[in-house]
């Protein structure tokens, strides 16, 4: 689609249930390559980025299927070990594949992922700790290669808490010898969600959604079903369209712990919420009010809700700020 023709002056209104989680499913669906079998995947959202990773599994070697709703993978025999580079660059969170290539076989090509218009978001958090988990690292005309006879279980201590280089931790500690400890690791509900999968595969991670995670090195993994966690984001997207257009939407599949810190915002910006066990309903009637807030990793206001919220704030009764941290970015309106 080269354009969209949007007609405003109306109120969001209705009720929704919130689609799977992309930032959950993209280091899941790369997970699988860990399993020498079939994973059932249900509730993974039907979008560019999922779709470009299950073409980078079907590149590797994996056969997909796909029926109402449940994605099939079997992963027993992946016959490459690169990612293309078209595909590597049509999103940054290819990157996550090469932990799990990386933790099955001790070997991965890729080249500097893309796909980020927010800022800068480099890789060198990723190799660093790979380094540490005793892996060689090249670099040769643009494409990186680690190489390693095993994986090493060690301590790692990111000087950020990013989420990417968490994942891709866990992913390459999975059949590590010994232990791998990731100090300052991302909390973000995403992570978890990645663990509890891996944990019913068979791995043994321990930590995750503290700053603290441990993986103890596993030989074998098994056949899982596994259902993606809603989408925090869309959630909070779908709730400042209401709010933006005076509306009164009630959304359903929703896990309230992980939009808390987007539900005081909208609260202070003068909204009413009413919260139930997996529902959440959003009423505006009046004008939103302005206020100012600060990115933060979780359990901080995230970074993907800051240029949604701020076309809130576009129209809100007086003057905000913004304060991007995980870009280093600030905005006023």
């Amino acid at each position: 689609m080269s354009s969209y023709i949007i007609e405003g002056g109306r109120k969001l209104e209705g009720e929704v249930e919130v689609s799977g989680s992309k930032n959950a499913s993209l280091p899941i669906l790369a997970a699988t390559i860990l399993n020498k079998g079939n994973t059932k995947l249900y509730n993974v959202p039907n979008i560019h980025d999922t779709k470009i990773t299950q073409e980078i599994l079907k590149y590797l070697g994996c056969k997909i299927k796909k029926n109402n709703g449940k994605i099939e993978i079997n992963s027993k025999k992946i016959t490459k070990r690169e990612i293309p580079e078209q595909l590597m660059r049509q999103m940054r969170s290819t990157v996550i594949l090469a932990g799990a290539i990386l933790g099955r076989f001790k070997e991965v090509t890729f080249s500097y992922p893309g796909g980020c218009d927010i800022g800068t978001r480099p890789i060198d958090l990723h190799l660093a700790a790979f380094k540490k988990l005793g892996v060689n690292i090249s670099e040769d005309s643009g494409f990186i290669t680690c190489k390693c006879d095993k994986i090493i279980g060690t301590n790692i201590d990111l000087d950020f808490p990013s989420v990417g280089a968490t994942e891709n931790i866990i992913l390459a500690s999975v059949y590590a010898d010994g232990i791998t400890k990731i100090s300052n690791a991302a909390m973000e509900p995403e992570i978890v969600d990645l663990a509890k999968f891996l944990n019913k595969m068979g791995a043994k991670i321990e930590g995750a959604g503290t700053n603290i995670i441990k993986i103890t090195g596993v030989e074998k993994l098994k056949d899982v079903s596994y259902s993606i966690m809603p989408d925090r984001i869309e959630i909070g997207t779908l709730l400042c369209a209401a709010a933006i257009t005076n509306g009164n939407i009630t959304i359903k599949n929703v896990r309230i712990e992980h939009i808390i810190p987007i539900v005081y915002k909208l609260e202070e910006m003068g909204c009413e919420i009413n919260l139930k066990e997996k529902e959440i309903n959003l009423i505006a009637n009046n004008r939103l009010k302005s206020c100012n807030l600060k990115t933060m990793p979780y359990p901080g206001f995230p970074t993907d809700m800051q240029p949604i919220i701020a076309s809130c704030l576009g129209v809100a009764k007086g003057t905000s700020i913004i304060v991007e941290n995980i870009f280093e970015n600030r905005y006023k309106y």
